[in-house]
C-alpha cells in the first residue's frame, strides 16, 4: 500500500511522527487533528522554511494537559534534527478554529525556535484558516476543511490589508525592536509576499512574493530582496545579530513603500478598476 508522506524530507517525517502522536497521546479523546499549514501546505518550501502546524483540539487543552504539551515540545526540541528547532504552530479548540469571527483570541503557541508554549494570537488568522482549509496537509485526525468555515476573498483581503498597515506602523513606530538581521530580512519578505497575496486574493508564499515584488515593483528594491532571500538560514543566529544599517533603513523605506502600494490597490478594487494596473 502506498502511504502519502507529509513532505519530502524523510527526516522531517519523523519529527512530525513524533509531534502528532505525542499530542494525540496526551491529548486522548481531547485531540481532533494535526495539519501542515504555511509553506509546507501551499508547496513552496525549501530546506530553510519553517515547519508550520496546529493542533485541533475538542476543547482547550486542560490544566493536565498543558504540563505535558510542555514537556512534550521540549523532547521534540531536542531531537537530533534541525527540523526540530523550527517548529511553530498553535493549539486551536474546534469552536474557535471553525469561524473566523473568533480570530486573535490567544491560543497555546509555540514560536520557530521555541521549546515552549505560550500564550498568543499569532496563528490565529483568517489567512492560516484558509491556508488549512483549503490547502492543509493531514497528519491525522478528518480533513481539514471540515474543520472550518469557508472564508470569502474579500475577508482575506481585509485581514491581509489590516495586517500591513497595523504590522507596519507598528515597526515604522518602534524600529528599534526589528533592529537584527533576522527581522530585517523577515520583514522584507513578508511584506512582497502580503502585497502579492493581497493582488491575487489568496495566500501565497514568501518564494512567490518575493519573485513577484522583484518583477512588479520599482527595481531599485531588487538588491534589498535578493539580500532578504539569502538571510533566511539559520535565523537562530542572525536574531542576535545586528542588522546591516543601510540595509535596515532601506526596509523601513520599503515597507512604507508596501504600505501605500497597498492602499493603491484597495482604492482601485473599491472604484472596479483593475489593482494591478
Amino acid at each position: 500500500m502506498n502511504v502519502l508522506l507529509p513532505t519530502p524530507y524523510p527526516e522531517l517525517n519523523a519529527v512530525l511522527q513524533e509531534l502528532a502522536a505525542g499530542a494525540q497521546g496526551i491529548l486522548g479523546d481531547n485531540f481532533t487533528g494535526a495539519y501542515l499549514q504555511g509553506s509546507f501546505a501551499v508547496g513552496d518550501f525549501d530546506v530553510h522554511s519553517d515547519v508550520d502546524f496546529i493542533i485541533v483540539t475538542k476543547t482547550e487543552p486542560s490544566q493536565d494537559h498543558v504540563p505535558a504539551l510542555q514537556i512534550m515540545h521540549g523532547r521534540l526540541y531536542a531531537l537530533a534534527s534541525s527540523w526540530a528547532q523550527h517548529l511553530e504552530g498553535s493549539y486551536f479548540p474546534e469552536e474557535i478554529l471553525r469561524s473566523p469571527a473568533r480570530r486573535g483570541e490567544k491560543l497555546w503557541y509555540l514560536d520557530n525556535g521555541s521549546r515552549s508554549l505560550i500564550k498568543a494570537d499569532h496563528c490565529n488568522t483568517v489567512v492560516v484558516r484558509w491556508v488549512v482549509r483549503e490547502k492543509g496537509v493531514t497528519l491525522g485526525g478528518p480533513p481539514p476543511d471540515t474543520l472550518i468555515e469557508p472564508m470569502s476573498v474579500e475577508m482575506l483581503r481585509a485581514e491581509i490589508m489590516e495586517t500591513i498597515t497595523g504590522w507596519g506602523q507598528e515597526i515604522m513606530d518602534n524600529p528599534d525592536r526589528f533592529r537584527n538581521r533576522f527581522y530585517q530580512t523577515y520583514i522584507v519578505l513578508n511584506f512582497c509576499r502580503m502585497l502579492h497575496d493581497l493582488l491575487t486574493g489568496y495566500p501565497g508564499s514568501k518564494r512567490a512574493g518575493a519573485e513577484w515584488a522583484k518583477t512588479s515593483l520599482d527595481s531599485s528594491w531588487n538588491g534589498l530582496i535578493d539580500r532578504a532571500w539569502s538571510g533566511r538560514p539559520k535565523p537562530e543566529i542572525s536574531v542576535r545579530q545586528a542588522a546591516d544599517p543601510k540595509d535596515f533603513e532601506s526596509t523601513l523605506k520599503f515597507v512604507q513603500h508596501v504600505i501605500n502600494q497597498a492602499s493603491r490597490m484597495r482604492q482601485a478594487a473599491r472604484s472596479g478598476m483593475n489593482p494591478a494596473a
